[in-house]
């Protein structure tokens, strides 16, 4: 089933491939995390179990509906902006809250010498974020930077309180600039993997191994690459 763009409340409750809110280890997270007397609060509970319980690594990304599946960050422990968007809009919808994978442009100024000489740019495409349907409007959710990456990194970590948007700050604690929106490219009931695989391969010809879908910085170990980044 081919994925709705900018979908409507009543069409982000069912499972999708990658939005697999269907899953038991989806719903019995969701069913353990999803505190709250209203759905906003259980909302921003789950933002958090999300955002903090999985650590967020951009090094290892696999463009396939298994590598991108909500159901496999909870196997994994870990996972980047588009899957873990997908962990918080399927534990939003296993427990009757309207979720969508949202996406934007971003240009990211934590990067590292692994990440500019594979990527050649410090622009990432189709960056994640999750749309949660709350008082009756859609509020971004980015769950992606978890705490303690966040505190090692001098970097202001994402709050959602369920009234605003959550998106990347501009600045982090230093000053420094951090992310800059570029381009947004609305949101989806799933991941919408065709046009991103499509738009990888051209952005990032150096990413992508040969014809595989699988990230040439897999090898690499991004906390200690972003340490070395910070003690500069």
């Amino acid at each position: 089933m081919t994925p709705q763009h900018d979908p409507a409340p009543q069409a982000c409750l069912a499972a999708t491939d990658m939005v697999d809110s269907d899953h038991p280890a989806v719903r019995e997270f969701a069913a353990r995390h999803a505190q709250g007397a209203t759905e906003r609060e259980r909302a921003v509970a789950l933002y958090y179990a999300v955002r903090d319980q999985f650590r967020y690594d951009p090094y290892r990304i696999v463009l396939t509906p298994e590598g991108l599946r909500a159901s496999q960050v909870l196997a994994n422990g870990y996972g980047w902006c588009v899957p873990k968007a997908a962990l918080m809009a399927a534990a939003c919808r296993a427990v009757g809250i309207p979720a969508r994978v949202g996406f934007a442009d971003v240009r990211n100024h934590l990067s590292t010498e692994r990440m500019r000489q594979s990527m050649t740019t410090d622009v990432f495409v189709w960056h994640g974020y999750t749309d949660v349907w709350i008082d009756g409007a859609w509020r971004k959710a980015t769950p992606a930077f978890n705490i303690e990456l966040c505190d090692r990194f001098g970097l202001m970590p994402l709050e959602f309180d369920g009234t605003g948007d959550s998106i990347y700050h501009p600045f982090d604690k230093a000053g420094n600039r951090h992310m800059e929106y570029l381009k947004q490219r609305g949101a989806w009931t799933d991941v919408p993997l065709a046009p991103m695989i499509e738009d990888f391969r051209a952005v990032y010809p150096n990413w992508l191994q040969g014809q595989t879908t699988a990230s040439a910085l897999a090898g690499g170990d991004f906390l200690a690459d972003v340490a070395r980044e910070v003690a500069r």
